[in-house]
């Protein structure tokens, strides 16, 4: 399905990239091979030292616009990405997955089906070393009301979702003191407030198992994501049920995370992993708890 391109376009999708030329043109292509026409593309480099600024320089297309910069980490990427979006939906393509063709039709379609829908993502295939990657059951897509599985692990990838601005503008845009699982960060920011529908296809595809990907580089990622529930925790913003889940899944996540600095002998990052648990251990939720969601 084709429309008109307008001066404000419906879809922004946003490819935050750097150093990955390899991986990049294959997402660019995909984009500029939809099936949708109605969209613009940013790609957002971070202070990429290869040919990334001179592959993009070959690149005439009027939709596709290019924002480089010092680096700054992808949180910020993507939030340079977001404020310069003109778009009415913000989408995300991590520059080493790519779309099917009918990825951004299909969104728009269930997005203007129910214009009370924030946020949408879709199934996804995996890839590994050219190999298709099985997934688990843990990583079955969720629909609806999908806070409780965004505790346990990030079960919306980047790449799938389409969100609707206002969602920035109640959940915040990504944190960019997080070095890693800044995605987990912001989804549990969005998933407390808005339930999230599920287009039941398979329409992006994922390339992983690389060197540079984040979490090669931080092996105990729990920490960061201990981090982030902890500040939802203090943020008056769950209902009763939300805080006292997410206290529970603090109290899983903590006790792995400590059990592992006491078997690297990390004393101190121990204690202070158990000093947080027992902050939240003993303090019953706080009165005036959120009760409705958005």
């Amino acid at each position: 399905m084709n429309v008109r391109h307008r001066s404000a376009p419906l879809f922004s999708v946003i490819i935050p990239t750097y150093n990955r030329l390899a991986f990049l043109r294959k997402a660019v292509d995909s984009v500029f091979l939809q099936t949708f026409s109605d969209f613009e593309l940013l790609v957002v480099d971070d202070g990429s030292t290869d040919d990334t600024a001179a592959y993009i320089a070959g690149i005439h297309d009027a939709r596709l616009r290019y924002l480089a910069g010092a680096q700054q980490g992808v949180s910020a990427s993507r939030n340079r990405g977001i404020a310069a979006a003109r778009g009415r939906i913000i989408c995300f393509l991590d520059s080493d997955d790519w779309y099917a063709p009918e990825k951004l039709a299909r969104t728009a379609e269930y997005l203007r089906r129910d214009e009370l829908i924030s946020v949408v993502h879709t199934d996804e295939i995996w890839y590994r070393g050219g190999t298709l990657l099985p997934q688990k059951k843990i990583h079955r897509k969720p629909d609806g009301d999908v806070f409780f599985q965004a505790l346990r692990i990030c079960c919306i990838s980047m790449s799938t979702a389409a969100i609707r601005r206002h969602v920035f503008t109640q959940a915040g845009l990504f944190d960019e003191s997080l070095p890693a699982c800044e995605d987990y960060d912001f989804w549990l920011r969005v998933t407390c407030r808005f339930p999230v529908k599920l287009i039941p296809e398979p329409l992006t595809l994922k390339e992983g198992g690389h060197a540079d990907q984040l979490s090669r580089r931080f092996p105990a990622l729990d920490r960061f994501r201990i981090q982030s529930i902890a500040r939802l925790l203090d943020s008056q913003i769950l209902t009763a049920e939300q805080w006292h889940a997410a206290a529970a899944e603090l109290e899983r996540k903590c006790a792995i995370y400590i059990a592992g600095a006491r078997k690297r002998n990390k004393t101190t990052e121990a204690l202070r992993c158990e000093e947080l648990c027992q902050k939240y251990r003993n303090t019953p939720a706080p009165a005036g708890l959120a009760e409705t969601r958005a």
